[in-house]
């Protein structure tokens, strides 16, 4: 997640500049065989171009809210996940106890059980942003060509490339006993798997008497909002935006680009022999927006990707286990995830 208030012309070329490179000579081309070669009949009217280009912003300005949907949706989930990891926190430390116990059980015991319980959801959560960073076909990074090349470069200077990565193993080592950890990653989906143990343990909880039903149902009825999160998160991560909205508005911009200096420089051209030159750079300045905002929907939809727009997983992970290990009266803890290069992870 970008946190400085502007972007800055060096973070703007960084992200579209390379573009330039292909726009400006396409331009200029075009400029130049009506200019030079005299090739009159290059010409597109402007009224059937604005036309197009008025279509073409209409469906990119859906895409684009569309994609911020998909955004913000992410990041509620996650906000849905820091209030219940809060409220899992609290409700181990005061329902797990040896008040109804059928055998005595010591103060370090109910302990153990409770950080047990709290240790395994901070891995749950570890290992639940591990398995929605792992690449899906559609996303940028995983593409071939050039725009896979940038987008890798771009995740390397502006996303993940910036925070020490951990895999999902070693976030389940750091939470886990040994042997439970193992078992857990051996399963495709390990946090499903997680949260299931925590329910196992729960129901071993209850036949100890260290929870009552009420207090067995209302853990259960935690984890069930746990799942809940984690199964809407999935579906954003494994569902891509429709490829018929994704895919056709970069379809539809190339089109409107390619015919812009056609009826640009013919426009400009009632200015004399300058004014065909002055439509070069117009031409590439209105293509260039019509690019970046085809380019910033297309970035923003996918908020699981591991790139300088995603949702700050890591940041948001950081800050359960801070407030989850103090309930705990722990006072060493780590520190939060500070932003590098003006992006949170």
């Amino acid at each position: 997640m970008f946190v400085k208030k502007n972007f800055s012309l060096r973070n703007v070329f960084q992200f579209t500049g390379h573009h330039f490179f292909w726009l400006i000579p396409w331009v200029s081309s075009v400029a130049f065989a009506y200019g030079y070669l005299d090739l009159k009949y290059l010409t597109v009217p402007w009224l059937p171009l604005s036309v197009i280009g008025v279509a073409v912003a209409f469906y990119v300005g859906f895409k684009n809210n569309s994609a911020y949907d998909r955004m913000w949706e992410a990041r509620k989930i996650w906000g849905g996940i820091v209030n219940t990891s809060r409220t899992w926190g609290i409700t181990v430390g005061g329902f797990v106890s040896d008040q109804f116990a059928k055998e005595p059980v010591t103060d370090e015991e109910v302990m153990q059980i409770k950080r047990k319980l709290i240790y395994r959801h901070i891995g749950w959560l570890y290992t639940l942003r591990s398995q929605l960073l792992q690449m899906v076909s559609w996303e940028h990074t995983s593409l071939t060509g050039p725009v896979g090349k940038h987008a890798r470069r771009y995740r390397e200077q502006y996303g993940l490339g910036q925070v020490e990565e951990q895999s999902a193993q070693t976030e389940i080592n750091r939470f886990l006993p040994e042997d439970e950890a193992e078992r857990m990653a051996a399963h495709k989906n390990s946090a499903t798997q997680i949260l299931d143990q925590q329910s196992k343990d729960l129901a071993a909880l209850r036949r100890k008497g260290l929870i009552e039903d009420f207090r067995h149902m209302e853990l259960q009825g935690i984890l069930a909002t746990l799942f809940d999160h984690q199964g809407k998160a999935e579906r954003i991560k494994k569902f891509p935006l429709p490829r018929q909205y994704g895919g056709m508005s970069t379809i539809f911009v190339g089109i409107f680009i390619f015919l812009l200096p056609f009826g640009m420089v013919s426009e400009f051209s009632h200015f004399g022999e300058v004014g065909i030159w002055l439509s070069i750079p117009f031409t590439v300045l209105t293509a260039w927006v019509f690019l970046v905002m085809e380019l910033v929907g297309d970035y923003t939809e996918n908020p699981f990707q591991g790139l300088g727009n995603d949702v700050p997983m890591l940041s948001l992970c950081r800050t359960i286990e801070i407030d989850l290990r103090e309930m705990l009266g722990e006072k060493e803890l780590p520190p939060p995830i500070e932003p590098v290069n003006g992006v949170l992870m």
